[in-house]
């Protein structure tokens, strides 16, 4: 028993192997660990040819078809092979660890317990078992043409039943196949003896009708819970074989229906035109006989009939994949994880809270080269829409143009001290100028004094009194004097002391209001 404290297990490449699930006359069956990258492990079953024969090229051909034909066969009936290693002196077939156990060590146990087998759990196995030949009949090459493959070894020993409930078909080590690398040699008989459909031992061509003969010998022995053909030497089974007259099964077995004798009688029949024509015509009338089972049931048939060698399987496996996963772990290439991110190149990143405006600043992301935005204030501010700058800029520019022509046309009048006159004249600049808001005038022409003639009444009060009078006296014609037909600019106001830098202010949502200090 390996344990934790040496590496268990012969490493074959990237799998470990242990020891025996069952041998056969050729090879044997042993368990199996994948130790794969990334921690990754599984277990499985590896074939390996006796010592014997691991040197002799016919064998080793015989191992090679077996794995090329056995990876043209795909369904749930049929054991997968997975892989093919080869050393320096031995070949191993890689297959799929099957929790199970064969249909020959079932029977033999239903036969020690002195009960009999379910008839629709045999009828279920059996055409599970019908099913998987008939693909390997129908299987192609890579090029789409028909591999024509023959299993020629169809016996209760390789039929596998899992705990799962599905029947599978092993070893097609001795099949026949078109393009097969080795051949029969004249005279040489492949497979069972007990099993052999009569044209096999005559010696003439080999059919998909012979699987279906070998399939209904199996089928009879598993109702009745007998063998079908004994003999004290193979003479005798030979002579049973093709002589001997067969028994219907509920003959033998009072407790097989009678729907069996039929099926099972034709796929007997020595003579090949008159079986059943494929393997799947077979598992269909199997079917019909009894119904059938579903794979809970056949499930349950198993882990009752071969509970210890299970339990037993079940310890050993357990021991493997814990005393193989020190190795496994080994095997994985990982770099430690420190915890810490690469460092971003470039920049560092700018705080969204301060980030100047418009928009928040690019952020590099270490997982990819996508620009990846910050996470913005509570309340964000959204950048003034080009609209609106120019909404605004129109605004400020007519408002200053109209102060302009205000002042310009309130300096056009006449000056008091040039007319000479003693009252102020009800000009229309005057009446103009007091209408706007006291706001809106120059601070430097509101700080200006009045002249001395000037009325000590407001600006309002003249223009009242003036519209009151019903006939107003006529203008002065005296002409003020102007500097190439203009009157004298009114002194340039002086710079207001507000702060004015920028002249607007920008609310939550980004718009922009200009101060109106700073309108003139």
């Amino acid at each position: 028993m390996p344990t934790l404290a040496s590496p268990p297990g012969r490493e074959i490449g990237r799998y470990l192997l242990f020891g025996e699930i069952a041998s056969g006359g050729m090879a044997t069956v042993h368990f199996g660990r994948l130790s794969g990258p990334a921690g990754f492990s599984r277990t499985v079953a590896i074939k390996r040819l006796h010592p014997q024969f691991a040197k002799d090229p016919e064998f080793v051909t015989m191992f090679l078809d077996e794995a090329r034909l056995a990876a043209r066969i795909r369904h749930p009936n049929v054991m997968p092979t997975l892989d093919v290693v080869a050393t320096d002196s031995e070949i191993f077939l890689v297959m799929e660890y099957v929790q199970g156990e064969s249909l020959a060590r079932l029977l033999r146990s239903m036969r020690a317990m002195m009960t009999p087998a379910d008839t629709r759990i045999v009828a279920t196995v059996l055409a599970g078992v019908c099913h998987g030949l008939h693909a390997a009949h129908e299987a192609k090459d890579e090029m789409g043409a028909p591999l024509q493959i023959v299993h020629r070894d169809v016996s209760p020993q390789n039929v596998l039943v899992g705990v799962d409930g599905v029947p599978r078909v092993l070893d097609f080590g001795v099949a026949k196949a078109a393009g097969r690398l080795q051949t029969t040699r004249e005279g040489q008989i492949k497979g069972k003896l007990s099993y052999m459909a009569p044209e096999q031992l005559h010696g003439a061509a080999v059919t998909r009708q012979t699987d279906v003969y070998a399939a209904a010998v199996v089928a009879w022995e598993a109702l009745t819970g007998q063998r079908l053909f004994l003999g004290d030497n193979e003479g005798a089974v030979v002579t049973a074989i093709l002589q001997k007259p067969l028994k219907p099964p509920s003959e033998v077995a009072t407790h097989v229906p009678l729907a069996f004798d039929r099926v099972v009688l034709r796929g007997l029949e020595r003579d090949p035109a008159k079986r059943y024509a494929t393997a799947r015509e077979l598992a269909v009338d199997l079917e019909r006989c009894a119904g059938v089972a579903s794979a809970s049931e056949v499930g349950e048939w198993v882990e009752s009939v071969a509970r210890d060698e299970l339990l037993k399987r079940a310890t050993r496996v357990a021991e493997i994949e814990s005393a193989s996963s020190g190795v496994a772990g080994r095997s994985a290439q990982w770099l430690p994880f420190t915890g810490e991110m690469p460092t971003t190149v470039g920049p560092p990143p700018v705080d969204p809270a301060n980030a100047p405006w418009p928009g928040p600043s690019e952020v590099r992301s270490d997982v990819s080269s996508i620009a990846v935005s910050p996470i913005l204030p509570t309340t964000p501010r959204r950048p003034p829409t080009r609209l609106a700058l120019i909404v605004g800029g129109a605004s400020a520019a007519a408002l200053s143009l109209f102060l302009l022509v205000l002042f310009l046309h309130h300096g056009s009048g006449p000056a008091p001290e040039a007319t000479g006159a003693t009252e102020p004249a009800a000009s229309p600049s005057l009446a103009i100028s007091t209408v706007l808001p006291a706001e809106a005038l120059p601070a430097a022409q509101s700080a200006e004094p009045e002249p001395e003639t000037a009325p000590t009444g407001s600006a309002v009060a003249v223009a009242s009194e003036a519209t009151a009078t019903a006939a107003p006296a006529p203008a002065p014609t005296v002409t003020p004097v102007r500097h190439h037909g203009y009157a004298p600019a009114p002194p340039h106001p002086a710079r207001p002391t507000a702060d004015c830098d920028p002249p607007f202010t920008i609310d939550a949502v980004g718009h922009k209001h200009y101060k109106a200090a700073c309108l003139q």
